[in-house]
């Protein structure tokens, strides 16, 4: 029996939560033995190489031809703030010793995909989206807590990227919501990493890095780069396409707790009971603001 749209929407949601999940452990891995420019060269190259033998035996990019102007300064735009994302998110990762408290910060983009709703569309807080709001915004706070420093000691430890990353990426997210209909989710896949790939490649070149790495360090690379940029992205940017955004970033604000028991299995390191708590505490809140409007609108 055939899935309907909506199943399917969930079921593509959910596959990738579970890459995304990996790409927070293979990353850290991997960034633990090698700079973050040849990580970069690496990590996007070889997902470009996926991207190529997914869609080249389809032809899926005879469509590129059809786009017109305005999808291009959409997906040059779009490609700007994925750079700019990512790039943030690496950066904690790389600086931050478990990812885990990086997957759990990175649950605000929820929370600013909604405050973007207030902003631009006048949208307003019900009392169930504020309760929400409060618990994600503490729960960030919880998470960056670190004991003795001030509020710049705890941005250069690494959270402060993360809550950057979200607020770029949220409006990248956005963007790709209104126009996914007219482009291709390979489409945006492809463009996200090409934008990676030669962005890493100039740093790498400016800095005279070597691209010399460990076995090790390939496997986890390898591994990473299919089932986050490729995999991940592919299945996300397709989730949208047949549930609501929101539905989505619901799904998705669970991977936190993937990365945790991953993040365990993999290093032997586990967060402090506050972290943990601060990363429920987040992802409650994220729910909250999800659900608020559904709820009042059914009432």
């Amino acid at each position: 029996m055939p899935f309907n749209d909506q199943v399917k929407g969930y079921i593509l949601s959910f596959i990738s939560v579970l890459a995304m999940s990996n790409v927070f452990l293979f990353s850290k891995a991997a960034l633990n033995e090698v700079s973050l420019y040849k990580f970069g060269v690496y990590w996007f190259g070889f997902a470009i190489l996926w991207n190529l033998l997914y869609s080249i035996p389809g032809k899926r990019y005879k469509t590129i031809k059809k786009l017109r102007m305005q999808a291009y300064r959409i997906l040059f735009f779009i490609g700007l703030l994925e750079l700019v994302g990512t790039a943030l998110f690496f950066m904690a990762i790389n600086k931050l010793e478990n990812p885990a408290i990086v997957s759990f910060l990175a649950n605000m983009t929820p929370v600013f995909i909604t405050l973007f709703g207030i902003v631009f569309l006048k949208e307003r807080f019900n009392l169930i989206e504020t309760m929400g709001f409060v618990l994600a915004i503490s729960g960030a706070f919880i998470l960056s807590y670190n004991k003795g420093k001030s509020l710049a000691e705890v941005f250069m430890d690494g959270t402060g990227y993360v809550i950057l990353s979200s607020l770029v990426l949220s409006v990248s997210f956005i963007l790709s919501k209104k126009f996914i209909k007219d482009i291709d989710p390979r489409i945006f896949s492809m463009n996200r990493v090409l934008f990676l790939f030669t962005f890493a490649t100039i740093l790498l070149m400016i800095n005279h890095v070597s691209l010399v790495i460990s076995w090790k360090a390939f496997y986890n690379i390898v591994l990473g780069s299919l089932l986050g940029p490729f995999l991940a992205a592919i299945t996300n940017y397709s989730a949208i396409k047949y549930i609501e955004a929101s539905r989505a970033s619901i799904i998705s604000s669970t991977k936190g707790l993937f990365v945790l028991f991953g993040a365990f299995l993999y290093f032997g390191i586990f967060p402090h009971a506050l972290q943990v708590v601060g990363g429920l505490i987040t992802i409650s809140g994220v729910i909250f603001i999800i659900t608020g409007k559904r709820i009042q609108k059914k009432r």
